[in-house]
């Protein structure tokens, strides 16, 4: 029974004793491709050999470690790890995205650098010129420079980074013709077609096709060898100049970047010219920072535009990015506009930049304007005759234009007795009016008031103190019988009209182009344009207004209902936006404000600009004005000298610095903010 049990056993034992020497192999394998594994771990934190420091911009908006961080570059990240990739570094205890902005030799660290965590992106995204731009702009705005790179460089699209970049086709010179008017507009050409950086501010006038001029300027910086950066405050104007640089260049010469054919083509046209396969640009404020590759020409259209304004931190203007640049590359500049700020008058008087306009007699062929005051209303309704026969004389040649600067029906209502305004029972919210046949509603809470009574007079008849749009054309339909009247405001706005006799009422920037331009524009309200309480309230008002009388043909007709005599109106019927650029440059010198002065306001809770106040080391002349209180918070308004400004940015870089370090209750810092 025993020799069976051992046979037996040893029959059953021999396919184990079979398997042991595959079992050896296969064990003995493993560990050979465990311990290739670590030789190559232990390889690839080995540093490279050459350049092996990579100086890393973390994205962490903390502004007391808003400076470049060293860490060492492993071999297997040798060639990829390239300035300007896009890294994942370690950062307290934290995987952490960053920028490479620098590979070195040595390094000032005295104990062991972290190595990079991998390469997300060998693409170098991240232009030297612009890593030093956001240097330049995070020390003037007082801000963090991972924050300029978020607006700097789009986020990344894998998919795109695989497509190939082609070249642009060859350039066929074009003579250019639009600008045979302004006055010194030849020798500029000429000077930025050799080679040269000449900087003018350019005040655009009735008739002149800007996306036009603009494409041969940039047409003859890509003549000479050069790139070229336009910069406008919207997608509308950004669709005019695609088709003008498409008409001048040609299909595949230039780019246009905006948010609007989503991230995936943005990104592509982005990597296009940072790979230098395009190297000319359009596009709204963030296109400011595109790395265009042999920058020579940067563009600004309409400067005083709030869009070109950044709503977000460290808030910078277009201008002073595109100004900037233009400074560190050694670029020429063009701001050009058919109204002018006194920042760019500023320029013009310093010597930065020379004028481009054309001479007055071509001015006085070109457009007639008048303003009437709104009292003479001799037709019956709030169109005085001057505007009514401007109106009626314009559509017998083709179509004519109203600007309004309300939108909607009846923006705001009032007792027709007393002029009370009218409110809501319900909220006390303003009551307002959505069309001829519907209900007073209020404008905060929705509530219908269908028996609203006068609480001052117990009259029940309403008024109409504002009109909207749909109001207005409603009237001139009315006045103007069988003429088609379009609007176009709000989430309906109309890019072009054609040249038949039509009425096209538009609010304040929704102004239609018309293919062979308007016979006749009439300005309504001019006073509710200048009813807001602003420092750049006149000066807006008139840039609103010049905006839309330039949309004449020569020999148009502009009318401005409101008062005469005032100095925004003044300048509107003489055309002279430079004049009034310069008197409101002298007058805000005189009262200390921008831009003869340098300003920055500080938002927060009380206590902690008690704490702002205290830490902050203001330069020599420094005003402090406030607090005030501002909606749930209060603000402190800094002022000091232009010449002290660069101290004033320094400070309050380092408040910023001193308060992230101690992890101090935020405050909201703005430089130069487009409005106090």
């Amino acid at each position: 029974m025993a020799a069976d049990t051992i046979a037996a056993m040893s029959s059953h034992d021999a396919p184990e004793a079979d398997m042991l020497p595959g079992l050896r192999a296969a064990v003995d394998d493993a560990r050979a491709k465990a311990a290739a594994t670590r030789r190559r771990k232990a390889a690839a934190w080995q540093p490279a050999t050459t350049d092996p420091v990579a100086r890393v911009l973390v994205d962490i908006a903390l502004a007391h470690l808003d400076r470049p961080f060293d860490y060492a570059v492993p071999t297997t990240m040798a060639d990829t790890a390239v300035p300007g990739a896009r890294v994942k570094v370690r950062f307290a205890g934290q995987d952490v995205d960053g920028y490479v902005v620098e590979r070195a030799s040595t390094t000032d660290h005295t104990g062991t650098l972290q190595p990079l965590r991998r390469v997300v992106s060998p693409e170098p995204v991240l232009a030297p010129e612009i890593a030093r731009l956001s240097e330049t702009l995070a020390h003037h705005y007082a801000g963090a420079r991972s924050d300029v790179l978020r607006l700097a460089v789009p986020p990344r699209h894998a998919t795109a980074e695989k497509t190939a970049s082609p070249p642009a086709p060859e350039l066929v010179p074009v003579p250019p013709t639009a600008w045979s008017e302004v006055e010194h507009a030849e020798a500029f050409l000429r000077h930025l077609a050799t080679g040269g950086v000449p900087r003018a501010v350019w005040s655009a006038a009735p008739g002149d096709e800007w996306p036009t001029m603009i494409a041969e300027a940039v047409a003859a910086a890509r003549a000479g060898g050069r790139g070229a950066l336009v910069c406008v405050p919207d997608r509308r104007d950004v669709a005019r100049l695609d088709s003008a640089l498409t008409a001048v260049l040609g299909e595949g010469h230039h780019v246009c970047l905006t948010a609007d054919g989503g991230p995936a083509v943005r990104y592509r046209d982005f990597l296009a010219v940072s790979r230098g396969a395009r190297r000319v640009v359009v596009g709204t404020r963030s296109a400011a920072f595109a790395p265009v590759h042999d920058l020579g020409l940067v563009v600004l259209w309409d400067d005083g535009d709030d869009l070109h304004a950044e709503p977000r931190a460290p808030y910078p203007h277009t201008r002073d990015v595109l100004l900037a640049r233009a400074a560190q590359q050694g670029t020429a500049a063009l701001l050009g506009g058919v109204a002018r700020t006194p920042e760019a008058q500023q320029l013009v008087a310093s010597g930065w930049a020379h004028e481009l306009a054309v001479p007055r007699a071509v001015l006085r062929h070109r457009v007639r304007v008048e303003a009437v005051p709104a009292e003479d209303r001799a037709v019956g309704t709030r169109i005085p005759r001057g505007a009514y026969d401007a109106l009626r004389r314009g559509l017998a040649s083709g179509p004519v234009l109203v600007q309004t600067p309300r939108a909607g029906y009846a923006a705001s209502l009032a007792c027709d007795t007393c002029r009370t305004p009218a409110r809501c029972a319900a909220c006390t919210g303003p009551l307002a009016l959505a069309g001829p046949a519907e209900p007073p509603h209020c404008r905060w809470c929705g509530h219908a008031e269908t028996t609203w009574a006068c609480p001052a007079c117990g009259g029940r008849g309403l008024r109409a103190p504002v009109r909207g749009e749909a109001r207005t054309a409603e009237e001139l339909g009315r006045m103007f019988a069988g003429t088609t009247v379009r609007s176009s405001s709000g989430d309906r706005v109309v890019d072009r009209v054609g040249g038949s006799p039509d009425i096209v009422v538009a609010t304040v920037g929704a102004e239609p182009v018309a293919d062979e331009g308007y016979t006749a524009v009439v300005l309504l309200d001019t006073w509710l344009t200048l009813a807001r309480d602003d420092l750049r309230v006149a000066e807006e008002a008139l840039r609103r207004w010049l905006n839309a009388a330039a949309l004449v043909r020569p020999g148009g007709h502009v009318v401005a209902v409101g008062d005469p005599a005032h100095p925004a109106l003044q300048a509107l019927v003489r055309w002279d936006p430079a004049g009034f650029a310069r008197r409101e440059a002298e007058e805000r010198a005189q009262a200390h404000l921008p831009p003869a002065a340098r300003m920055a306001t500080v938002t927060g809770d009380l206590g902690a600009l008690d704490d702002v106040l205290h830490l902050l080391d203001l330069p020599d002349g420094a005003e402090v004005l406030g607090p005030v209180p501002v909606e749930d918070e209060h603000r402190v308004l800094l002022r000091v000298p232009r010449s002290a400004g660069e101290a004033l940015s320094r400070a309050l870089g380092d408040l910023q610095r001193l308060r992230s370090a101690r992890k101090l209750d935020p405050v909201r810092i703005q430089v130069d903010p487009l409005s106090i």
